[in-house]
């Protein structure tokens, strides 16, 4: 496995990081033994970042992070954890709370929900527009001084915010969305980062599997999947991307590869500090991914590539309108 820094002033880590995200919520249900099973098959392969929320599942994420880790594997994996996302008891987003006494409370919860006595990345989950972002970067850098964390993360911030956020503490990477299709970030947010050295650890490689080559017109998404709410899914946006996938498709059967494996190379042609976060519920779907480690693509090949998914070609924003709403990182995107 290739390593990679996570920004100057962050720790080294695998090339590509596991998203545990969906073994416990948001894409339906899935496989507790399979998910452990895949979590030990990717520290097998070498991956070392994990990366969870301690709302996905309510707590339940953390949990299962805990059991797989057992034995021992706790020091060979960077687990990286979101909070500040607020949930009902039905699973409803209810808001955001990242004031100083709720940042220090949340950690208190996630290691003892993980078992462990720190955590190496922490990060707000969203830019809570009532909380100046240097009084929650403040408050996790106590939480660094303690030594409690290690190191601190941003989640879908904006360049001003970043650059606010990097003056309280160094930031080590922002987690953002970014794919063939997600590019946004190529406009302001990238160079910011990559001004103040802060690494990207990108999700939605392939964008909750649109553009995995699995998904087709006739699969459906149950109520509390996040694609039955997804505009990229809707209707004649899914009809339009799914058009973009096939010709993602002919590229990559010329390459001998699959759809999943040339989406997740090119994310790794981005640059050594763009970190994709592979969100595999099950092992033969990590495998899959990790055989994009071996695709070498030419400058020709990434030229086709953009030629057959061109920059904002992607029909549908990226989440609904009310979750566009709360995020900075869309509100500041060329700033």
């Amino acid at each position: 496995m290739r390593q990679s820094l996570l920004g100057s002033a962050g720790p080294q880590v695998s090339r590509i990081g596991l998203g545990c995200m969906g073994m416990s919520d948001f894409y339906g249900p899935a496989d507790a033994n399979e998910s452990i099973a895949t979590i030990h098959a990717a520290l097998e392969a070498g991956i070392t970042l994990l990366d969870t929320g301690d709302f996905y599942g309510m707590g339940h994420n953390e949990l299962l992070l805990r059991e797989a880790l057992k034995g021992g594997k706790r020091n060979r994996v960077l687990i990286s954890v979101k909070f500040g996302a607020q949930r009902d008891p039905d699973g409803n987003f209810i808001g955001l709370d990242t004031r100083p006494a709720a940042v220090k409370t949340a950690l208190a919860y996630t290691l003892k929900r993980l078992g462990t006595d720190h955590v190496d990345i922490y990060r707000p989950a969203r830019v809570d527009p009532g909380v100046p972002i240097e009084d929650t970067v403040g408050a996790i850098a106590d939480l660094v001084k303690k030594g409690y964390v290690r190191h601190i993360g941003l989640s879908e911030a904006g360049s001003e915010t970043i650059r606010r956020a990097h003056k309280v503490h160094p930031v080590a990477d922002l987690q953002i969305e970014y794919s063939l299709i997600s590019r946004g970030i190529e406009d302001g947010i990238l160079p910011t980062c990559r001004e103040l050295g802060i690494a990207i650890t990108a999700y939605g490689v392939l964008s909750r599997g649109l553009i995995s080559g699995h998904w087709s017109k006739e699969r459906s998404s149950q109520s509390h999947d996040f694609r039955s709410h997804s505009p990229r899914f809707a209707d004649d946006n899914l009809d339009h991307n799914l058009a973009l996938v096939e010709q993602l498709r002919a590229l990559a059967d010329a390459r001998g590869v699959t759809v999943a494996q040339i989406a997740v190379a090119w994310c790794l042609t981005r640059g050594d500090d763009v970190i994709p976060l592979i969100g595999a519920r099950r092992r033969d779907r990590l495998a899959e991914a990790l055989g994009a480690l071996d695709v070498e693509l030419t400058g020709e090949d990434i030229s086709a590539i953009g030629q057959a998914v061109p920059k904002d070609a992607a029909a549908g924003e990226r989440y609904n309108a009310q979750q566009m709403r709360i995020l900075d990182s869309e509100r500041t995107a060329a700033t």
